[in-house]
């Protein structure tokens, strides 16, 4: 059974920068497409970024390309999102996402899901 157990997040002034981990684990993370995916009041829920595991490049949504960075580490099964220069903007519960493909395919296609941590981002 695949599982995400996700860190980091918190309370950050505008400017600043967090880091968001995920450990995966029951499956050879490899073999997943994963990303990262926010969802804040009142919005529709939004793909953050994408790695695909086939090609090895990662997709960012418009609003945080330059600011944001994903990256994945397959031997110790942990994706990480660093996020600089956030912005008020960026607040939202930030989840880790999990799809068993090569290739990504947007929030609807995730299978696995971790539980969610929220970033508040302060003007």
């Amino acid at each position: 059974q695949v599982q995400l157990v996700e860190s980091g997040g918190g309370l950050v002034q505008a400017g600043g920068s967090l880091r968001r981990s995920c450990a995966f684990s029951g499956e050879a993370l490899r073999d997943y497409a994963i990303g990262w995916v926010r969802e804040a009041p009142g919005k529709e829920r939004e793909g953050v970024s994408c790695d695909s595991s086939s090609t090895g490049t990662t997709n960012y949504v418009d609003s945080v390309q330059g600011r944001f960075t994903m990256s994945r580490d397959n031997a110790k099964n942990r994706v990480y999102l660093q996020m600089n220069s956030l912005k008020p903007e960026d607040t939202a519960v930030y989840y880790c996402a999990a799809q068993y493909s090569y290739y990504c395919t947007g929030p609807s296609g995730y299978e696995y899901w971790g539980q969610g941590t929220q970033v508040t981002v302060s003007s």
